[in-house]
């Protein structure tokens, strides 16, 4: 016990002065840190157009973990039903175009992402309602689809497919990156991030990062070639832009999940903590 303390003891300080910095500083140090985590995966001896697949599977290990958590617990408390709707949505039409242009390894894994999310629906609607608070889940769906609908009528792919096909794929591109914003509004308003939430949405974040990682790596192994490939405009600095925006959501969350993992202790969104429950 002695021993991993003192392991863990060096990691502390440095969360410690990261806390005490400002905005800026911090801002600077995260966009630091992802370039530099950027740098060690793309110099990392594995074949980096896999990594959508990892980060795919990551999501559903997530998933994964809601569902141990709603098996176990018998409770659904802290979770966001309209969270879990956004991603089933964007999954769904992920699909429908999946279908048309791919059917390939990413239309496997996200098939069997979108029955595992539609169980976990299920599970909060009806088996486990009692539990469920949506004074606390008040963030509108609308707020999220409506402007995600819009921008995909004026903003998608130049390509020789369906122009429906376009808009949807361009849809499910912007609504992923938006879809975590009811969840994180739920624990903002609970406070305390139970523990099963907490690890799922930090695989949500790292998901999302790993996902971004292979947009650039894909970008710069192309020269660039990449972006004129799904047409020209703004659609190509847009899913870029898109990926930087999922990550950066989720950024702030998965700093401190990992700063209470380290202490040992529950994630508060209060700023204070207590023991973490397994």
């Amino acid at each position: 016990m002695a021993l991993g303390s003192r392991a863990i003891n060096p990691v502390r300080p440095l969360l410690r002065w990261l806390k005490k910095q400002p905005p800026k500083v911090k801002t600077f140090l995260g966009v630091l840190s992802g370039i530099l985590a950027l740098l060690l995966l793309r110099f990392m001896p594995f074949n980096r157009n896999n990594l959508f697949v990892v980060a795919e599977s990551v999501h559903a290990v997530g998933i994964l973990v809601l569902i141990y958590k709603l098996q176990r617990g018998r409770n659904c408390a802290g979770l966001s039903l309209k969270s879990q709707e956004l991603t089933a949505l964007f999954l769904a039409t992920r699909l429908i175009c999946s279908f048309v242009m791919e059917k390939d390894i990413h239309t496997v894994l996200d098939t069997a992402t979108l029955i595992t999310t539609l169980w976990v629906i299920y599970m909060i609607r009806f088996k486990l309602k009692a539990s469920y608070m949506p004074e606390l889940d008040n963030l509108p769906s609308y707020y999220v689809i409506i402007p995600c609908a819009v921008l995909s009528l004026v903003i998608h792919p130049k390509i020789s497919i369906n122009l429906l096909f376009r808009i949807i794929w361009a849809f499910c591109v912007f609504l992923e990156s938006v879809s975590v914003l009811p969840q994180l509004r739920v624990m903002q308003n609970t406070k305390v991030v139970e523990p099963f939430t907490a690890h799922y949405v930090f695989a949500l974040g790292v998901a999302r990062f790993l996902n971004c990682a292979h947009w650039v790596f894909q970008i710069v192994d192309s020269k660039g070639s990449l972006l004129f490939a799904m047409g020209y405009g703004l659609w190509a600095p847009a899913v870029l832009l898109s990926e930087i925006v999922q990550t950066f959501i989720l950024a702030d969350f998965c700093y401190y999940y990992v700063k209470s993992v380290v202490d040992g202790q529950l994630l508060w969104l209060s700023g204070n903590t207590r023991r973490l429950h397994s």
